[in-house]
């Protein structure tokens, strides 16, 4: 749900930047985005919804591009692209699913992984909006990956076969009335976990930098200096976490995937 930040005083500056808007921000202009409500349900346009299509947008553009001159020998753009599908495929499908198991997802794992990444990246260029700063944002995700591990799991396993698997073997009869509700709660631990870890580390990041550009309306001339050059520091930091983030929660989901396939493991 998207939030709007009332004033235009210095104690707003930082909420201004994180909160959701029903209107881009464009440094002094303001473009108001469509209300729509449709069964009483809000479904307007917002400011985080329209950085996420601009995502989508750059990722189709990206591959059409890097795919535009085939040849046996990737070279350039072509060739960076490759080696992060490489990257993809050799350190989260295969290593977790193996290598067949693990070529059927790769569709998947690589959309999550540039669509993560391409909205982290966006947050960082002026008046840009870090979609995955939006907790909305990354329990959608993480729902997403959620609905895959559990139908994964059921199409490999059985459904009878899945929820079973998760009753460690051999356990005592008269422990079954405590193990199965926390088997349960640590199943739906784990979209959770993707969801807050995502969210936590992007708007942290963000709050920071913009904590240290602020001090230079507090402080006056005096911190420009010291507040550039933290700032910057911050950024180039983020531009890191930016890709860690996207790998990370690309490949706690392959773990998890691979966790409801293989059962036995």
């Amino acid at each position: 749900m998207a939030g709007q930040v009332e004033g235009n005083g210095e104690s707003n500056f930082i909420l201004d930047h994180i909160v959701d808007h029903h209107e881009l921000h464009l440094g002094s202009l303001h473009i108001p985005l469509p209300h729509i409500h449709l069964f009483g349900i809000d479904m307007s346009i917002t400011g985080h919804l329209v950085m996420m299509w601009v995502a989508t947008l750059f990722i189709i553009v990206t591959l059409a591009i890097s795919t535009r001159r085939r040849g046996l020998i990737p070279s350039g753009f072509s060739n960076a692209i490759e080696a992060l599908v490489v990257f993809i495929r050799d350190d989260v499908a295969v290593p977790n699913l193996g290598e067949k198991e693990g070529a059927k997802y790769m569709p998947f794992f690589l959309t999550t992984f540039m669509f993560i990444l391409a909205c982290n990246l966006l947050g960082l260029i002026p008046f840009g909006q870090t979609a995955t700063g939006n907790i909305n944002v990354t329990a959608a995700l993480a729902a997403i990956s959620f609905v895959v591990m559990i139908g994964s799991g059921i199409k490999h396993n059985g459904f009878f076969g899945f929820f079973k698997g998760l009753i460690p073997p051999g356990l005592p009869i008269l422990l079954l009335p405590l193990m199965i509700p926390l088997e349960f709660l640590g199943l739906l631990t784990k979209p959770f976990a993707l969801c807050i870890r995502l969210f936590a580390n992007m708007l942290a990041g963000h709050v920071i930098i913009l904590s240290l550009i602020g001090l230079i309306f507090i402080m006056g001339v005096v911190a420009v200096p010291v507040s550039i050059f933290f700032a910057l520091a911050m950024y180039l930091l983020e531009i890191f976490v930016g890709f860690l983030q996207a790998y990370v929660f690309t490949l706690l989901t392959a773990v998890f995937i691979g966790l409801s396939v293989h059962q036995e493991h």
